[in-house]
């Protein structure tokens, strides 16, 4: 534990110091940073129940599509159950294995992304998540341009975005997803729009 010690410290310093880098940046004149705000951007589709299949299919390598005919075949256990039995959770990997195992995908890290992404079906909560960080640059009182200090992760759709104390910003937030926890469903840039 004392040999890891230094390590993490470096590695948390190192971090704070390219997040602390992008935030004091030289500006031009006149220009001054203000944080925006990010809302929403956790939507799933109706056909899949609040599960972020777009998420799990992303850190598993392949679309939503694939993931939502694999899981089609599933057979989830009603409410008040407690979940399912042993033999019925062995028939619904089964199911899932026959049709994702082909795309390279083992059970482990099928176990893995569904754990990841797990949470109470039907409660507020959400899965694992991070928020964005970002600035609006600002000069004369508009808004000319973007920063991201962290593209944060999770989300499923674009979040809003809304710079607070200027209004009628027309931005749009773009996302990435890729097989990395960190950075699947990351905002990866938010462009100025023309105004409605």
């Amino acid at each position: 534990m004392k040999l890891l010690l230094p390590s993490l410290i470096l590695a948390a310093t190192a971090l704070a110091g390219s997040i602390a880098q992008a935030q004091t940046a030289p500006l031009p004149p006149g220009v001054t940073r203000v944080p925006v705000t990010f809302s929403g951007g956790h939507d799933t589709d109706p056909r899949d129940h609040g599960r972020p299949v777009i998420l799990i299919g992303s850190a598993l390598g392949v679309t939503a599509e694939i993931f939502r005919d694999a899981f089609s075949g599933v057979h989830p256990v009603g409410p008040g159950r407690g979940g399912p039995s042993r033999e019925e959770a062995q028939a619904n990997k089964k199911v899932l294995m026959d049709k994702l195992g082909k795309y390279g995908i083992t059970n482990d890290r099928l176990d893995e992304v569904s754990n990841f992404y797990r949470y109470p079906p039907g409660s507020r909560d959400l899965w694992k998540h991070t928020p964005a960080v970002a600035n609006a640059l600002v000069k004369n009182g508009a808004v000319t341009g973007f920063e991201i200090v962290s593209g944060g992760a999770g989300y499923t759709t674009p979040p809003t975005v809304t710079v607070p104390g200027i209004s009628g910003v027309n931005a749009k937030a773009e996302i990435a997803f890729g097989k990395k926890f960190e950075t699947n469903g990351s905002v990866s840039s938010i462009k100025l729009e023309p105004a409605k």
